[in-house]
């Protein structure tokens, strides 16, 4: 574990270090464009955060190449599989944020990313199939499963990525749930396979959490695509590892001679070994209504819009940052509820703390909707939206005006995509300009 801690914070801490310097390059370099109508950001802000982040996977893969814990670990070509296929992905997004990539080519190239890492030995061998049993998958299956799970991750995560620290903390989330599964398989059943998978999560732990400091609201600087792109095909890099190498016999559970019935009985415990984007369940949900919505209406289901789901969350009236709370709440049920549900399956109390959770996540879902009467002594308790001015109370119950009170007159904002928390009657106020 302390190899692990340890490449997690070579990576944090040159992911941290590495941003500033790459934000002032990006600002030379004009990777600053315009605000579209989709964005939610309020003046033009550098991008480019994908090559402090790449910095940070380089240093913490040399760091672990040089360490005797992973010596076996470096002596399979997946460490190389994934540098190459990251560093041809990073390249075609840092020319994407800079001057622009048509969607066609970007995709593409997710292909070709994926195709390099499958040629190097990087790619999916079986998949359990509930009532089927191990299903061994041909050469050319593993190939068509691996480049698909690669793209479908890439753009799930440059889906969400939409809100500042959104995509950086809802990747952290699933990769530290990923983290302890893969090294759950390590040490609980002593299988060294199970460790690049491992190694590669905790790297994604750090890179995110070095870059979240510069990126939180307001953000400094964006990832851009050239860091979206890297965190999804890292993410999906984790999981083709895992079952790429880890022989589920190993696992020990088909002792009672039935496959079928062992595989039927042990879905959770596969489900991370075989479908880990429910990890990005969200992000996924994002891709899949984005997908269809465009469709629907007659677009290519690479048309950006402003119909993401925390574009919604916005407009249903949560402020910026419990958005991107929110997001992180959803993410870590799901992640860490899965991860925990793999673990016990038969444990009637994990399906009711997942089942409770859920209910207190709907409950902040829908706060904006609310607005409760809060008595004078419990204001200090509450978010100060709900706290009343006392002035303008009893101003209002004496029936005087802004200006008998004193007050500077404002002007009525509407509620808008732009991270306004107005609904109905409840909206923001700015002062009028004199």
């Amino acid at each position: 574990m302390r190899e692990y801690l340890l490449t997690l914070c070579i990576a944090a801490a040159v992911t941290y270090l590495l941003t500033g310097p790459v934000r002032k390059f990006a600002i030379m370099a004009g990777a600053m464009p315009e605000i579209r109508d989709r964005d939610v950001h309020l003046e033009p802000t550098p991008r480019l955060g994908g090559i402090a982040m790449f910095g940070g996977l380089c240093a913490a893969l040399l760091v672990a190449s040089h360490l005797e814990a992973f010596e076996l670990v470096f002596k399979l070509q997946e460490p190389r599989a994934l540098l190459s296929g990251a560093a041809l992905i990073w390249i075609v997004g840092v020319l994407d944020d800079k001057w622009g990539v048509d969607a066609l080519l970007k995709l593409g190239a997710q292909m070709i990313a994926a195709a390099v890492m499958v040629i190097q030995g990087l790619t999916i061998l079986w998949i359990p199939i509930p009532g089927v049993g191990m299903v061994v998958l041909t050469p050319m299956q593993g190939t068509l499963l691996t480049v698909a799970l690669v793209v479908i991750s890439i753009n799930a995560v440059n889906f969400v990525d939409g809100l500042d620290g959104l995509a950086a903390g809802m990747v952290a989330i699933a990769s530290a749930a990923f983290f302890l599964y893969a090294y759950r398989i390590w040490y609980g059943y002593g299988i060294e396979a199970a460790a690049p998978a491992a190694l590669f999560a905790s790297i994604l732990v750090g890179m995110c959490l070095g870059f979240l400091p510069h990126n939180m609201h307001r953000a400094r600087i964006f990832m851009g695509d050239s860091g979206s792109m890297l965190l999804g095909l890292i993410l999906a890099a984790g999981a083709i590892s895992i079952t790429g190498q880890v022989d589920p016999d190993a696992l020990q559970l088909f002792t009672d001679h039935s496959e079928k019935k062992a595989v039927l009985s042990t879905v959770p415990v596969f489900i991370p070994l075989v479908l880990p984007l429910t990890i990005l369940a969200i992000p996924m949900l994002d891709l899949a209504l984005a997908v269809l919505r465009r469709t629907w209406n007659g677009k290519s289901p690479f048309a950006a819009d402003r119909g993401h789901l925390h574009h919604r969350l916005l407009e249903m009236g949560h402020s910026y940052m419990r958005a991107v709370l929110l997001m992180y709440f959803w993410s870590a049920l799901v992640a860490f509820g899965m991860v925990a549900y793999s673990v016990q399956s038969t444990s009637l109390w994990i399906v009711v703390g997942i089942l409770g959770l859920s209910a207190i996540g709907l409950v902040l879902l829908l706060l904006p909707r609310f607005r409760p009467n809060v008595p004078a002594w419990a204001e200090k308790a509450v978010p100060p939206r709900y706290r009343p001015s006392r002035r303008r109370k009893a101003a209002e119950g004496a029936g005087e005006t802004a200006e008998e009170t004193g007050e500077e007159p404002r002007e009525l904002v509407p509620a808008g995509i732009s991270g306004a928390t107005a609904i109905g009657d409840r909206s923001r106020y700015r002062k009028l300009d004199q």
